[in-house]
């Protein structure tokens, strides 16, 4: 395994652990949107740092630039709040592996704008993850196991605005570095994300002995993360990186059973081995195409 394939593989890594991060701040009575922002805010000044280390070729004087990147920006605050709203209502495993639904939800938005032609193969490869969701979240057993529709709701919607900011780095890449369209979604993200926050809640977190847990949060899953993913993307082919993001919810599983003591059925873990077969999958024959 090469060094820029480490890098990917430590980013998904980083990504898994962002949610038991997260988790067990909720469980301290720490908001939802506080935990969000805090995740966007310290990611905001990591990738700011990197934008003033590697100034060069930024576009940030191209409009196109600053468009999509806050369209990106849009996205990855509701994938940063989605996801951990859904963890307060069902569990980090299943959260983390609805939002791995997020390529199936690129292949619809593509389908709608005619940016990709549908065929049979990817229509059963999307009927296979709906599948593997109703087994996962047990949709025909809510409200008699632990998991909620809000639960299972916002872990699909964090899912798709994560395929929103993926679409939106996309159109922004050729305007500018990445750093620079880093750095505006993240502003975005965190201007989002104070608005609706408790406040009192977000100032007190600088005062509080939980302050380093934040850090950490931040910095692991939403800034070094993000910096190893994109500098190893450079050097990884496609194919290979999708495969390697599955380290991201097999290790937010392996937290939630082991650290959070939280359990999986057995129909649960086939609903999961078939979300994530089949979106690597077909993230792998997308790649190739």
């Amino acid at each position: 395994m090469g060094a820029s394939t480490v890098f990917v593989a430590l980013a998904a890594f980083f990504w898994g652990l962002s949610g038991g991060i997260g988790s067990i701040l909720m469980d301290d009575s720490w908001d939802a949107s506080v935990v969000s922002f805090y995740r966007g805010f310290v990611g905001f000044l990591f990738v700011l740092a990197w934008l003033v280390l590697r100034p060069h070729h930024n576009g940030l004087a191209n409009k196109q630039l600053w468009c999509w990147s806050v369209i990106a920006g849009l996205g990855v605050a509701g994938n940063f709040s989605l996801y951990f709203i859904s963890i307060e209502h069902g569990n980090v495993a299943v959260a983390a592996t609805l939002m791995y639904c997020a390529p199936v939800f690129v292949y619809l938005i593509s389908f709608a704008l005619k940016l990709e032609r549908p065929t049979a193969a990817k229509w059963t490869a999307i009927a296979l993850v709906m599948l593997g969701i109703v087994l996962l979240t047990e949709l025909y057993e809510i409200g008699v196991s632990d998991l909620t529709l809000i639960g299972v709701g916002t872990g699909l919607l964090a899912g798709f605005s994560y395929a929103v900011f993926i679409f939106g780095f996309k159109y922004a890449a050729p305007h500018g570095s990445p750093q620079a369209i880093l750095s505006i979604a993240f502003a975005v993200l965190a201007i989002i994300l104070f608005i609706p926050s408790d406040n009192e809640q977000t100032i007190s977190v600088l005062g509080t002995s939980e302050w380093p847990l934040f850090l950490t949060l931040g910095i692991l899953g939403a800034g070094l993360s993000f910096v190893l993913y994109i500098i190893g993307l450079k050097h990884t082919l496609p194919a290979l990186a999708a495969m390697v993001a599955m380290v991201e919810p097999v290790t937010a599983t392996l937290f939630g059973v082991l650290a959070l003591g939280e359990g999986l059925g057995g129909i649960q873990i086939i609903g999961m081995v078939l979300i994530l077969a089949t979106v690597t999958t077909l993230s792998v024959i997308s790649n190739k195409a």
